[in-house]
């Protein structure tokens, strides 16, 4: 009686420099579609974080899907452009020039731009509040 020895077939293995060569490709990828795509949006100005620029009573706007608060009254659209203006006219300086922004998870995000740019162009800098003070 004969007896087959079973022989284990060798394992082949890629050479390591296809693997690196496939790295490095795919690396040239990816930073050549991140350089590509353009910047969208509006430039936003980011307030200082200095304790001793910041103002003390900055503005604070309340945006709810139908309806806006400025400093905890709330007003129609207009009213609130024309307090703003004059608010924002009154401070001195740009640390006191911020307008803190708390904003309803609601809001439409064309609301939420209209708001914003309305601010920015009465000269207010916007900072984002976090949670309910």
């Amino acid at each position: 009686m004969a007896v087959k020895l079973r022989r284990q077939a060798l394992l082949t293995e890629p050479p390591a420099s296809a693997t690196s060569d496939i790295a490095f490709i795919l690396i040239i990828f990816f930073l050549v579609c991140a350089s590509i795509q353009e910047d969208d949006g509006r430039p936003q100005e980011i307030p200082n974080s200095d304790k001793e620029r910041q103002s003390k009573n900055p503005i604070r706007v309340g945006l709810e899907r139908d309806h806006i608060k400025l400093n905890g009254d709330t007003m129609a659209m207009q009213v609130f452009e024309e307090k703003l203006a004059t608010l924002l006219d009154q401070k001195v300086n740009e640390a006191e020039k911020t307008v803190a922004v708390r904003c309803s998870p609601t809001v439409p995000y064309g609301r939420w731009m209209e708001v914003t740019a309305l601010i920015e162009d009465s000269g207010g800098t916007i900072t984002l509040m976090r949670k309910v003070q």
